[in-house]
């Protein structure tokens, strides 16, 4: 059984090297000799492992799809009140910084949507379950009586997504005129003003 742990392992290592290698070389130019050198590797050992660049970057999509999801919805679960939990949804999906590699890389995926069937599937399933986590958060709002918003529940998290993912390229773009305190202050107020308060009265 170790052979196939090792794999797994080698190939996790080989998906953080490509998000770096593409954070500092950008996707359009990433080849997968740059992945190599981030990895320590050599480009036969690589191949190795997948095909060629297109399968790497496909698996490196997909796993960062579901770590980011994943790992917001985990934070949001963790909490009960519903005005809490979008405070938690909204920062947990805006980037650490401009150094966020996972997040650059993400965002860079959409210029690969139209060329691909696989990265097309990934850009919309991330989209989908950005809009379930926000509409998940209003329903139980609404139901809890805590939110009064006078859009429905999709039309806010379609909202929140788009609001999310454009300060976030700005972010990741190294826009210095945004922060990531500045964004997330701009989102609680935008709530705010639609009757969906992000902290509770307790917090």
């Amino acid at each position: 059984m170790a052979r196939p742990r090792r794999q797994e392992a080698r190939r996790a290592a080989l998906i953080e090297a490509t998000y770096a290698a593409g954070r500092q070389h950008g996707l359009r130019s990433l080849s997968l000799t740059d992945v190599a050198e981030q990895a320590g590797l050599s480009r036969g050992a690589v191949l190795y492992y997948y095909e060629d660049l297109d399968a790497l970057l496909v698996e490196a999509h997909g796993a960062g799809v579901e770590r980011f999801c994943d790992q917001r919805d985990a934070t949001v679960a963790a909490l009960d009140d519903p005005r809490d939990r979008l405070g938690a949804a909204i920062d947990a999906g805006l980037p650490s910084g401009p150094d966020d590699a996972l997040m650059s890389l993400l965002y860079e995926f959409d210029v690969l949507a139209g060329n691909s069937e696989l990265h097309d599937e990934l850009v919309q399933k991330l989209y989908l379950r950005q809009v379930e986590t926000y509409t998940r958060i209003f329903a139980a709002g609404r139901a809890a009586g805590v939110f009064e918003p006078r859009l429905d529940d999709d039309e806010l998290a379609m909202t929140f997504v788009a609001l999310e993912d454009a300060y976030g390229l700005h972010i990741v773009g190294g826009n210095a005129l945004m922060t990531v305190p500045k964004a997330a202050a701009a989102m609680r107020a935008v709530a705010e003003q639609l009757r969906c308060p992000t902290t509770s009265s307790a917090a």
